[in-house]
């Protein structure tokens, strides 16, 4: 079984797009929306949710009223000042180091687990789909991303898929490390603007950090053709092959409007370039230990 990530060294690149329609093109695979921040992926999948599980991490502090003395020991050594004049906990500040509980004679504090958001395990036109919501303003330490690609790999090996296609987070942060824990090929698509060299830069630093080979994709490489160039000479710099360049076009944007894949549509040059782009990457894969 392949593992392969998409990932951005920002958002805005086009690495859902990438993603969505290698998912459409792979055979015998399941999907993983690993972007549990700004989850899109199920937009173009229209998934219809077979299990909902909840997501719990973290704590945060509670005071019980019935037991409070109303000491202020805990409000003390609070370094977050989340425990307020009577004694309830802003569990916005909270940061769930339980110190307060630990200094409480009375027993008062408990600590309880957060419930930052669900995952999800769907059917789609294209095979099964593992996805998640994060709560609003929840943390995202990469605990969420770990369940959802570990879920994916489980169902991937117990139904003998040959490919896991997971759409990635962008940055390089915690939850990109999760993402990359484990694939075969990391597919980082940029753009040719300054901030698109730089971060992915940034993200092809990471992940070869982790050994996880790396392929890159120059989505809209003709808005600018100059900065193109200069991708393409730090990519031969470092090794790191150009599996293709994808042309601007707005037949994209039309097929995301109608909820679909850009080579789920009827032919064109860009589907074509994704289509060549895939077989790339296949062939390439093809001289990988599998995971």
């Amino acid at each position: 079984m392949r593992q392969v990530v998409v990932i951005s060294g920002k958002g805005g690149t086009g690495k859902t797009i990438v993603t969505a329609s290698f998912a459409a093109l792979a055979k015998n695979k399941i999907m993983a929306d690993c972007d549990v921040d700004a989850a899109d992926l199920h937009l173009m999948l229209a998934p219809q949710v077979r299990q909902r599980h909840d997501f719990f991490s973290g704590v945060t502090a509670r005071v019980d009223p019935s037991r409070c003395v109303q000491c202020g020991r805990c409000r003390e050594v609070c370094r977050f000042d989340a425990i307020g004049d009577d004694f309830t906990v802003d569990p916005v500040a909270c940061e769930g180091c339980a110190f307060c509980s630990y200094v409480c004679t009375e027993r008062a504090v408990e600590m309880k687990r957060n419930l930052c958001g669900q995952w999800f395990v769907s059917d789609t036109r294209c095979g099964p789909l593992v996805h998640a919501k994060l709560g609003v303003a929840e943390e995202n330490s990469g605990k969420l991303v770990s369940t959802v690609r570990e879920k994916a790999r489980e169902m991937g090996m117990k139904q003998k898929r040959e490919w896991v296609i997971i759409d990635g987070s962008p940055g390089i942060g915690c939850p990109v490390i999760a993402s990359l824990s484990g694939v075969d090929c990391a597919v980082v698509v940029t753009e040719p603007s300054l901030s698109g060299l730089h971060d992915a830069r940034r993200v092809i630093e990471v992940a070869v950090h982790f050994g996880v080979p790396v392929r890159l994709v120059i989505n809209k490489w003709d808005l600018n053709p100059d900065l193109t160039r200069r991708i393409e000479a730090y990519a031969s710099q470092t090794d790191i092959p150009v599996l293709g360049k994808i042309r601007f076009d707005p037949a994209v944007v039309q097929a995301m409007v109608n909820g679909r894949s850009i080579v789920e549509t009827a032919q064109s040059e860009t589907s074509e370039t994704i289509r060549h782009l895939w077989d790339a990457l296949r062939a390439d894969l093809s001289d990988f230990p599998s995971s």
